[in-house]
């Protein structure tokens, strides 16, 4: 199962692939404001070290176009700066990226898209991670129209399409027990979202 971090600002920011001429990134993106909704988005808001969570967030396209790219960036992504001037990256994981949204991956630090959203239609973003550092942690989100900044998003209600999440992670391990009859490891405190 493949593994990453985070270790970027949240700032949206382009990663250089090459070098040399060729037509502008940006050059087939549509310029304009178009209405996207945030219908629903979930976090556990307590978890465990080691405990696999998903970070779900489902947007819908609230227009009467077709949203260019419709994309989430994860702001400050899923780590935390820790400003000790003895350490070579300051940038600490918080969570580790066990699976992206299917598909979602681009060359903007901390920003996933699903592609064009139809009007009406709704797209679900899934992050699965694994906390690694105790404590209490906001995630912020927000959603956007395109990647290149010329089309914008605006929920329904004027305001930004965006949320967040205070998730407290435990540094007490779950307690579990391997169940002779099938071999599973068995959790008899897994957290949930509620609680836990």
């Amino acid at each position: 199962m493949r593994r990453r971090t985070f270790t970027a600002l949240g700032a949206v920011t382009l990663v250089a692939a090459g070098c040399g001429g060729g037509t502008r990134q940006d050059a087939n993106e549509p310029s304009g404001t178009f209405k996207v909704d945030v219908v629903s988005a979930s976090f556990p808001t307590k978890q465990r070290l080691a405990e696999q969570q998903q970070m779900v967030v489902e947007v819908r396209n609230a227009d009467n176009r077709t949203i260019p790219d419709i994309a989430v960036t994860v702001d400050p992504g899923f780590y935390k700066r820790d400003d000790r001037p003895d350490l070579a990256d300051p940038n600490r994981p918080v969570w580790i990226i066990d699976a992206d949204p299917p598909g979602g991956v681009t060359a903007y630090t901390n920003t996933w898209a699903l592609g064009p959203l139809r009007p009406g239609q709704s797209k679900r973003f899934v992050w699965k991670v694994t906390p690694v550092m105790a404590g209490s942690h906001d995630v912020h989100f927000r959603v956007a129209a395109g990647l290149n900044g010329k089309a914008k998003a605006q929920a329904s209600s004027g305001n930004a399409p965006e949320g967040s999440f205070t998730v407290n992670v435990s540094a007490k391990p779950a307690q579990a027990y391997v169940d002779p009859k099938t071999g599973k490891v068995v959790e008899t405190n897994k957290s949930t979202a509620g609680g836990g």
